[in-house]
C-alpha cells in the first residue's frame, strides 16, 4: 500500500460512516485531512482527533455541500492550511426512506433536497477544488461515492436511486472534462452495515435485510464503511491510467439480480 506522506485530502461527510472510515484510513498512511460535517460536530471532532493521533494534521470544517459558498470555503481552507490539495472524496449524501411503490411518499421538494446534496453538491465541491487539485505536478484524485441504487434502481427511495444514477453519469463527464491533470472515479456500495441504514430502516427491517444479504450474496458478506474506504483508496493509489470508472462493492449481490 502506497504511503501518502505529504499529501492532503478533503473528505466530505466524514463525521461518521464511510467518510469517517475513509479519512482515518488516509490519515493512517500519512495524509493530512479535512474532516467535513454538516450537523454532527462532535463526530467530526472525534474523527479529527483520531487522525491527529495517527500523526497527521486534521482540520474540521462544518458546512453543507449543497451550498456553493460552503464548498468554495472548504476547498480554500484546505489549500490555505497545507498549501496544496491532492485528494477529494465526495462522500456527503442524504436520502428519504420511502418504499418505491409509494409514489405519493415523495414530492418535488424531496427530489430537490436529495439532488442538492447528492448531485449538485458533488458538482459544486468538484468545481471548488479543481484549481487546487490541478496545481500539483502529479495531478489530483477525485473519488465520488454513489451506490448500487444508481446502477440497478434499488435503495432507500426512487429519488435516492435517481440521484446516485446521475452521480455515476456525472463521474463520466467529469473524468473527460478534468483530464489529464485530475482522475475521477466512483465507488458504488450496496448495503453498508452501520448506523445510517439501521436508523433509516428501523432495527427490525435492518436486521432482516442484513441477514438476507449475508445469506444470499456470493461472498456471504455486505459492504462495511471500512471495505468501502479500502475501495476508495484503491482508486487513489492504484494505476494512474484509470479514470471514469465505477466499482460496485456489494459482496456480489448484483450478480443475483436480473435488474
Amino acid at each position: 500500500m502506497k504511503n501518502l506522506q505529504g499529501k492532503t485530502a478533503i473528505v466530505t461527510g466524514s463525521s461518521s460512516g464511510v467518510g469517517a472510515a475513509t479519512v482515518k484510513l488516509l490519515a493512517s498512511l500519512g495524509c493530512d485531512v479535512l474532516v467535513n460535517y454538516h450537523a454532527n460536530r462532535d463526530g467530526g471532532e472525534a474523527v479529527a482527533e483520531a487522525c491527529r493521533a495517527a500523526g497527521v494534521d486534521a482540520l474540521v470544517f462544518g458546512g453543507s455541500v449543497a451550498e456553493d459558498e460552503s464548498c468554495r470555503a472548504m476547498a480554500a481552507a484546505a489549500a490555505e492550511r497545507w498549501g496544496r490539495l491532492d485528494i477529494l472524496v465526495n462522500n456527503a449524501g442524504t436520502t428519504k426512506f420511502v418504499a418505491h411503490d409509494n409514489l405519493d411518499g415523495l414530492d418535488a421538494a424531496d427530489f430537490q433536497r436529495i439532488y442538492g446534496v447528492n448531485v449538485i453538491g458533488v458538482y459544486q465541491m468538484t468545481r471548488a477544488a479543481r484549481p487546487f487539485l490541478q496545481a500539483g505536478e502529479e495531478g489530483g484524485n477525485i473519488v465520488n461515492v454513489a451506490s448500487t441504487a444508481g446502477i440497478i434502481g434499488i435503495g432507500s427511495s426512487i429519488a435516492y436511486a435517481a440521484s446516485k444514477g446521475a452521480l455515476v453519469t456525472m463521474g463520466l463527464s467529469l473524468a473527460r472534462a478534468l483530464g489529464p491533470k485530475i482522475r475521477v472515479n466512483t465507488v458504488c456500495p450496496g448495503f453498508i452495515q452501520g448506523d445510517w441504514l439501521r436508523e433509516g430502516m428501523g432495527e427490525a427491517a435492518y436486521g432482516k435485510m442484513l441477514e438476507g444479504q449475508l445469506r444470499n450474496t456470493p461472498l456471504r458478506q455486505t459492504a462495511t464503511p471500512e471495505s468501502v474506504a479500502e475501495a476508495i483508496l484503491q482508486f487513489i493509489t492504484g494505476s494512474p491510467a484509470i479514470t471514469g470508472q465505477h466499482l460496485i462493492i456489494d459482496g456480489g449481490l448484483h450478480l443475483t439480480r436480473a435488474g
